[in-house]
């Protein structure tokens, strides 16, 4: 079983950085593939960044490409996302997920484990 816990979310300006946070319980957080999603109200969950289990690879979609970077520390169990730049559309609620499985996925119907969400609100 694997709990995962996010923090950092807030009401940000335009143009404004988040890093959100993610810890991980469980002795084998170093072999699971993470990635962060979020779901905006009215609209399906999205992935917003993935990262491999050996931190060497990573997944961004267009819509955040080169303003979001995914990052993890295996010895503290914790995946990180950094938003830099950020818009009005990427006010959404944020979650971690973890795979169990070294490679990342795409699809949200991969990650066997969720934390609770963690809200991000950008104002123009």
């Amino acid at each position: 079983q694997v709990q995962l816990v996010e923090s950092g979310g807030g009401l940000v300006q335009a143009g404004d950085s988040l890093r959100l946070t993610c810890e991980a319980s469980g002795r084998a957080f170093s072999t699971y593939a993470m990635a962060w999603f979020r779901q905006a109200p009215g609209k399906e969950r999205e992935l917003a960044a993935a990262i491999m289990a050996s931190g060497y690879d990573t997944y961004y979609p267009a819509s955040v490409k080169g303003r979001f970077t995914i990052s993890r520390d295996n010895s503290k169990n914790t995946v990180y996302l950094q938003m830099d730049n950020l818009k009005p559309e990427d006010t959404a609620v944020y979650y971690c997920a973890a795979r169990l499985s070294r490679i990342y996925s795409d699809r949200d119907t991969e990650y066997s484990y969720w934390g609770q969400g963690t809200q991000v609100t950008v104002s123009s």
